[in-house]
């Protein structure tokens, strides 16, 4: 490790050199949620010169993104370990990196949401607007999260734990969306100040639902927004701006 960080990838090296049909020994030094310091050496490599460096780039790819976003997912998490809050990533993963870019997340110490559109419904400003479009007449957060439960149920193979949630950007959203009971409230792009007003409203009309901030979340206003007392902050900068961790592989020549 040129840089210390947060490991995660750690057991994609062996995946990597069997895809590479490359005969290499593996002795890994850390686990994967493990931290490590700069120089640190988190695996050795043994075996012939030429299957090492076959395999060399692509495994520094794989755990360079990865420690990448488990590293900045920590950063964030300690930011706020002394609230009682969670910290989430989104769907703005890598096209075909989603599963292992989730990992990461959760290597770092964050939560996962949803990892598709099966698993929980999340009714969002431009659901809304196309029904408007279509109707004619605006759908209230409550009646989408209303429509969104009977879908559910006439499903044969809806997921038993789908979760609903439906996105507000106001405090009269929140108000109607609340009578409806949501398992999650989304509270789109809301200063820390309305945030503790929309908390207190929750607290007050519905304290089983769940509120989430989203929205101009980044590490400086990140203390801010978990302040108010929301219960969960999602963020998509925890994959789409993280930077690679820099990795290197240096050599021990042997006698061979």
């Amino acid at each position: 490790a040129r840089d210390g960080g947060v490991a995660a990838g750690i057991d994609l090296i062996e995946w990597i050199v069997d895809c590479l049909q490359a005969s290499i020994t593996i002795d890994t030094h850390v686990r994967d949620g493990d931290r490590f310091a700069a120089r640190q050496c988190l695996a050795t490599l043994g075996g012939n010169a030429r299957d090492v460096l076959t395999c060399e780039r692509t495994i520094l790819n794989f755990l360079g993104r990865l420690c990448g976003i488990a590293t900045w997912t920590a950063q964030h998490v300690q930011q706020v370990a002394d609230l009682p809050v969670r910290i989430y990533d989104t769907r703005k993963t890598t096209p075909g990196w989603r599963h292992l870019e989730k990992y990461a997340v959760r290597c770092g110490g964050g939560h996962n949401h949803r990892g598709s559109l099966r698993e929980a419904v999340l009714i969002k400003d431009n659901h809304l607007a196309c029904y408007q479009r279509v109707n004619g007449q605006p759908l209230r957060p409550s009646e989408a999260v209303e429509r969104a439960r009977q879908f559910l149920q006439s499903q044969i193979d809806a997921p038993e734990q789908a979760i609903i949630e439906v996105e507000v950007d106001s405090l009269a959203g929140l108000e109607d969306a609340l009578t409806a009971s949501p398992d999650i409230v989304l509270l789109d792009n809301m200063g820390p100040d309305l945030l503790c007003e929309a908390v207190s409203l929750r607290n007050l009309r519905n304290p089983s639902v769940e509120l989430e901030a989203s929205g101009g979340v980044h590490l400086k206003t990140l203390r801010a927004i978990a302040s108010s007392g929301v219960d969960r902050v999602s963020l998509g900068a925890l994959t789409h701006s993280a930077v690679n961790l820099d990795l290197g592989l240096d050599w021990r020549l042997g006698s061979q």
